[in-house]
């Protein structure tokens, strides 16, 4: 079983990473001088269809193409290798963001792309015979999850503080990185005590039976966006017309999807996954139900960033003066956050 990882860890980690940034040359994708890229390097996901992959197939990127560089299990690695020019743009829960952000990151969130709603969110799950049923009862307990430092953790931390556990309780509840296709099999194992499941992962573990739900991330902080994808902020400033591009049609992708009856989506999706000829199941994809996204056509909001500051401020994770929500995140290049504009 993969070992854990500190957030403090991770961080030095990121930190490192981005020390890359200033050495970096322009991507093999970046156009000549003058000149703007149609083509924008990004990581996928195995068995799952990306919003940007999404609007690629209903043909809103016009003449953008994305170019598929591999898969990522985890969003903080995902727009790690966006800050350092690995890729063109990555997603990732909007309290990484922050935190890479305030590692000094040049990064800006550009475009929501996942959150939690009544149909779609992360929940924390036990086997049906588990005594586990409230906060204190995960002191000394493992907890699985895709990744470390991140939308999953922040949620857990958050609900376990709001339990009343103190700090040094928190700390005895061990957190392990899983890949998501493999969570509900180390629970059903019991090799973990809690699983974190969202999604369409989610519901394929729920209607294989013998799991509850502990909590719900939608319980805890009701609907919201959680996640935005990030572009580097040279990359911005060089390809104005293409991040508007991807952002808008980003945007109606999410809107299209909103607005479909589900059997719909389900079957572009598969379609999707079965064009691109990566060997993958799509078994997953059955089982989508939505975006999870709050703002129309995945316009950002302050509460979406401010809710992880505190957070991260009050876990000692930020230092010093907390960043101004609006300063980690722009609208400008959406379409939907202009009057009759839509998305």
């Amino acid at each position: 079983m993969p070992s854990t990882r500190s957030p403090r860890r991770a961080l030095t980690a990121a930190v490192a990473l981005l020390a890359l940034t200033t050495t970096a040359t322009a991507c093999g994708a970046d156009a000549a001088a003058g000149a703007q890229t149609k083509e924008l390097r990004y990581q996928g996901s195995v068995g799952q269809v990306t919003l940007p992959e999404l609007a690629a197939d209903l043909g809103y990127l016009g003449d953008v193409k994305l170019n598929w560089i591999g898969n990522v299990t985890g969003g903080p690695a995902d727009i790690q290798a966006t800050a350092t020019g690995q890729s063109d743009f990555g997603g990732a829960f909007n309290g990484a963001i922050v935190k890479l952000q305030a590692a000094n990151a040049p990064i800006t969130a550009v475009v929501s792309y996942y959150g939690s709603d009544a149909q779609t969110f992360q929940g924390y799950y036990v086997l049906d015979g588990s005594p586990i049923r409230g906060p204190r009862d995960l002191i000394g307990k493992r907890v699985g999850m895709n990744t470390l430092g991140a939308h999953a953790e922040a949620v857990l931390r958050t609900w376990l503080a709001r339990g009343g556990l103190t700090a040094a309780e928190i700390a005895t509840v061990e957190l392990v990185a899983l890949p998501p296709v493999n969570t509900e099999q180390s629970l059903r194992a019991r090799q973990i005590d809690v699983a974190v499941l969202g999604g369409v992962i989610r519901d394929k573990a729920v209607a294989n039976g013998g799991i509850r739900t502990v909590f719900t991330d939608y319980e805890l902080l009701g609907a919201f966006s959680a996640g935005s994808y990030v572009f580097r902020d040279d990359f911005l400033t060089r390809n104005p017309d293409t991040v508007r591009t991807f952002v808008t049609a980003v945007g109606k992708a999410i809107e299209w999807a909103r607005t479909q009856p589900r059997e719909t989506v389900v079957a572009r999706l598969k379609a999707i996954i079965a064009k691109r000829g990566r060997n993958e199941d799509t078994t997953l994809v059955e089982y989508w139900k939505s975006s999870g996204v709050a703002g129309t056509g995945g316009l950002i909001t302050d509460r979406e960033f401010a809710t992880w500051i505190d957070w991260l401020a009050d876990t000692g994770e930020l230092k010093g003066e907390r960043p101004k929500p609006s300063d980690l995140y722009t609208n400008r290049f959406n379409a939907a956050a202009t009057p009759g504009g839509g998305a």
